[in-house]
């Protein structure tokens, strides 16, 4: 008896067995080649844990999109038009292509360094503006605008003009720089609306100057005085339509305005995966037979991914003789007024440290306020990633040595250091074809491991990005020139300890055993 028990138990867990096998097989599908087996329908965000949310952020992050599941845009460009010359698709041997692209299988196949969302080396540079064309080839037999050799102007592009070639930049700590340029774009704001005609301001936010905004006795506007943004936030139609003075932290040369934004932009022009909130349900806005290629849950999931990595820290060797070049040369940084524009740290107040999506100031194609439920992620909470900053009498200090403002750091019209192209003005414009001096500031924090530098990527050391600077960061040039080779070198030990840290460090300083180390910041 005891053994036909035993038997008829076997016999049921092996056809239970089986049935979960047939079952899982015929879910995943023998045979199919994709990266992501299960997207989020939208609401699913708001009942899933928010470490499992996170996990499948970074799960779409690391994803190696496939032609199984949408990966490609046959029919559009990477600015999401369709292309110029739909007889000639973007499929195989066109289907990738490295100016124009896309270009990339993955999130992590460019932001990767030291790791998963950080920066990338020359290779992966993107190349700016390079989306409007169809498939670009160079040849001069070609001579369709836009298609692959000309530009709107007619004329045949090279690869040094087609295009800004940007070196990759990391997003750790980006939830808290979005953050706080939400905060000091309110800011702004509410100065702005205070102005009567007659009457002008100082634009500050966090003690930092974004110049003086005026009105005229008209109600008109003047922002001819106003400094650091972007000219489409400067734009004004009459007296009741005031300029946005919007920051938009994202892109060397600003531009755009939430981690949502550039998230959504990414997937369309470097992997052909379309995103429900930009192009609609049920659509197949690219020509590849696929719909609903990523959904909104899932762009929040990859959003909050990018948003929750760890804020880069400091490495100080043990060595006395380097600890002391150290201290020496962050005063010096200081002393020769590059803290002018790379300020040290900006304060997030007001419980700015919760990050919440939508971002209010997102643009038309991205998630907007009042369309879904609000997310909100406690950015100090000590189960993301790790290391995390803390709140220090209802202040977070955000040490990322920027002021987020846009600054000419060039020497003129023949500095190579400047761009063909001005990615934030209107296609084909005069503006867009006569160039680009402005910059971001750059986030010196996590600078050191995440090499190469300046905007370009064509520097190897950092040596040489601070003497590539001209502009209005001239006199802090100047000054720098007229160091001694020993308090120059002492400035580069400073910068050589800002790092992106190890995976699970608590501590925000350590030595370099990966050991905490107290040490002023």
């Amino acid at each position: 008896m005891n053994n036909q028990y035993r038997l008829a138990v076997i016999l049921i867990f092996a056809i239970s067995s089986f049935a979960a096998v047939e079952s899982h097989v015929f879910a995943t599908e023998i045979g199919k080649e994709i990266s992501v087996h299960n997207h989020l329908q939208d609401g699913d965000e708001f009942t899933m844990k928010t470490r499992k949310l996170i996990g499948h952020g970074r799960l779409l992050f690391r994803a190696n999109w496939t032609i199984q599941e949408g990966g490609g845009r046959p029919l559009t460009k990477g600015t999401d038009s369709p292309l110029t010359d739909s007889s000639s698709p973007l499929v195989f041997p066109r289907n990738f292509n490295r100016i124009s692209a896309p270009d990339t299988n993955s999130c992590a196949g460019c932001h990767n360094k030291p790791r998963i969302g950080g920066g990338g080396e020359i290779v992966t540079n993107a190349f700016i503006t390079g989306q409007r064309f169809d498939f670009a080839t160079f040849d001069h037999n070609d001579t369709t605008p836009t298609r692959g050799a000309l530009d709107e102007k007619g004329k045949f592009v090279e690869l040094q003009t087609i295009a800004n070639s940007r070196n990759t930049l990391g997003l750790f700590g980006s939830g808290y720089i979005e953050m706080l340029s939400r905060q000091m774009t309110t800011d702004l704001q509410k100065i702005r609306d205070s102005l009567s005609p007659g009457m002008n301001v100082e634009l500050m936010s966090k003690n930092v100057s974004f110049g003086t905004l005026a009105r005229n006795d008209d109600g008109s506007w003047n922002t001819s005085s106003v400094n650091g943004l972007l000219a489409s936030s400067l734009v004004s139609h009459g007296a009741d339509n005031p300029p946005s003075l919007i920051i938009k932290p994202f892109h060397q040369a600003g531009g755009v305005v939430s981690l949502r934004q550039f998230t959504n932009n990414a997937f369309n022009q470097h992997h052909g995966i379309q995103s429900t909130e930009r192009f609609g349900n049920n659509k197949d806005a690219d020509g590849d037979d696929f719909d609903n290629e990523i959904t909104r849950a899932d762009i929040t999931a990859v959003t909050l991914f990018q948003a929750q990595l760890a804020v880069p820290g400091r490495v100080i060797p043990n060595d006395p003789k380097i600890e002391a070049a150290i201290r020496e040369g962050e005063q010096v940084f200081q002393n020769i007024g590059c803290s002018g524009c790379h300020v040290p740290k900006l304060p997030l107040d007001k419980k700015g440290w919760i990050y919440t999506e939508p971002n209010p100031f997102n643009p038309k194609g991205n998630l907007q306020l009042g369309n879904a439920q609000e997310y909100k992620l406690d950015l100090t909470e000590e189960k993301l990633d790790q290391p995390r900053l803390k709140v220090e009498k209802e202040v977070v200090w955000v040490p990322a040595f920027t002021d987020l403002k846009l600054h000419d750091i060039t020497s003129g019209p023949d500095d190579p250091n400047r761009e063909p192209i001005d990615q934030n003005a209107p296609e084909g414009s005069t503006e867009f074809f006569a160039g680009n001096a402005r910059f971001m500031t750059r986030k010196l924090w996590g600078i050191a491991n995440e090499p190469p530098y300046f905007h370009h990527g064509q520097y190897t050391t950092m040596r040489q990005a601070i003497e590539a600077h001209r502009g209005e960061a001239n006199n802090s040039y100047i000054k720098w020139a007229a160091l001694s080779v020993a308090k120059q070198n002492s400035i580069i030990e400073f910068l050589k300890t800002l790092q992106v840290l190890p995976k699970g460090t608590a501590s925000l300083v350590i030595d370099e055993l990966g050991k905490n180390k107290e040490w002023p910041w």
